[in-house]
């Protein structure tokens, strides 16, 4: 699998963490191991700007996905994912209050993000509880 990493957000990660952890989830999500995802970190104006154009909400937000071919689980053709875009400086925040590390967060929202992209949602209190499950388990996976 092909996660690329771009790093403008001018703050410090473990993006080789950050790529192990979305291709270990890409595989337990059963997809192609040739589909591509791209993993962007930006700073707070650059989230402000996709928040406003693509959501039409003000301010920065932690996480947005940019799916392209349309997959879900178990995909078993080559595709192009689409875009996670993360922010990382609203990240420290939340990781702040939730009381975990920045890189925990981090991972959340990367999973996170994945998981919009192969067609999970979290408006229906059903749907977020398999979601957020979901997440949880491959983070927690992940780093044993």
């Amino acid at each position: 699998m092909s996660v690329e990493l771009d790093n403008r957000s001018k703050i410090g990660c473990a993006s080789a963490n950050l790529e192990s952890l979305l291709n270990f989830s890409l595989a337990e999500l059963g997809l192609h191991p040739e589909c591509e995802l791209n993993l962007l970190l930006v700073d707070e104006d650059e989230m402000t700007d996709l928040h406003i154009k693509w959501m039409n909400e003000p301010g920065p937000t932690d996480v947005l996905s940019f799916p392209m071919d349309e997959v879900e689980p178990g995909w078993s053709e080559i595709a192009i994912l689409g875009d996670i875009v993360l922010c990382p400086a609203v990240a420290a925040r939340q990781a702040s209050d939730a009381g975990h590390s920045v890189e925990h967060e981090l991972a959340i929202l990367s999973v996170h993000g994945l998981l919009h992209i192969v067609g999970y949602d979290h408006l229906l209190k059903e749907e977020e509880e398999e979601m957020f499950s979901l997440q949880e388990s491959l983070v927690k996976r992940w780093s044993k």
